[in-house]
């Protein structure tokens, strides 16, 4: 969602299974339907949205500001989505240039530079490959050896059959230990979330009023509790009211509000 990050009963397992796959160093498959919030848990559990922005520089000792230290000490772990067409060569690059940037991150939350050589193993503990449909026969090959040289936990994100495609690749489907079947929004959860975004809207959800369980309805039947879609929808909404000059968020509202997007 656009604005705070909202810890959802779906983050919260998303959380238990990275960490289970990192403590046992083994690799783990999280799929579901598009936009229900893989990425943005995956993103979440590696703070990368604290370290991203700043990697690709050249760190040193005491020279990084403490939040960015602390973020991947927490984590350590690397996120990284392969272009649409990768070769193996490049994702070796690609990890290992995220892995060393990382690396020296962690170093700097241990204050343990002393120690620190070109032949020190890495303390990467996890890797987060999002979109791994993208990923060729041979690049999956290239992160199982990984996993099995280094063993460093890997978590590979995808659509539903995910699990189905890799019983093709027996040497990477026999070391899979955990799964995760990502699910869009409860209810329960989705008046939560839509309880925030009226207030962003300067307004407030009453689920007894006719007219905003109406509008709740309508919100639920077009997103089915899918994360993406409520974070496409809310700006339209806003849209709406403005240029209508209505103060009341209703069905008509988000009818109008979604007629707008292309929804699958």
């Amino acid at each position: 969602m656009t604005g705070k990050f909202i810890i959802t009963k779906e983050h919260r397992r998303f959380t238990e299974f990275a960490n289970v796959v990192r403590k046992e160093h083994t690799i783990g498959i999280c799929y579901g339907d598009a936009g229900v919030g893989k990425t943005m848990s995956g993103r979440r559990y590696a703070n990368w949205d604290t370290i991203e922005p700043h990697l690709g520089g050249h760190f040193g000792p005491r020279d990084i500001d403490d939040k960015l230290v602390t973020a991947a000490g927490r984590a350590r772990s690397v996120f990284y989505t392969p272009p649409v067409t990768t070769g193996t060569r490049n994702l070796t690059s690609e990890l290992k240039r995220l892995g060393d940037d990382i690396d020296l991150l962690i170093t700097q939350h241990l204050d343990d530079w002393k120690t620190l050589t070109p032949t020190s193993p890495s303390r990467v503990e996890l890797i987060i490959i999002d979109e791994s449909e993208r990923l060729s026969a041979t690049a999956l090959e290239m992160l199982r050896d990984l996993h099995d040289r280094t063993r460093v936990a890997v978590v590979l994100i995808g659509m539903p059959g995910l699990d189905q495609r890799f019983r093709h690749y027996p040497q990477l489907f026999s070391r899979l230990g955990f799964a995760h079947n990502y699910q869009p929004l409860t209810t329960e959860e989705l008046m939560f979330v839509l309880d925030r975004q009226w207030k962003r809207l300067g307004h407030e959800l009453d689920p007894d009023d006719f007219t905003d369980h109406q509008a709740v309805a309508a919100i639920a039947r077009i997103t089915r509790g899918n994360f993406r879609l409520l974070e496409r929808l809310f700006p339209q909404v806003a849209r709406v009211l403005k240029i209508n000059e209505l103060d009341t968020i209703t069905d008509d509202v988000i009818e109008a509000a979604a007629s707008t997007l292309v929804i699958g």
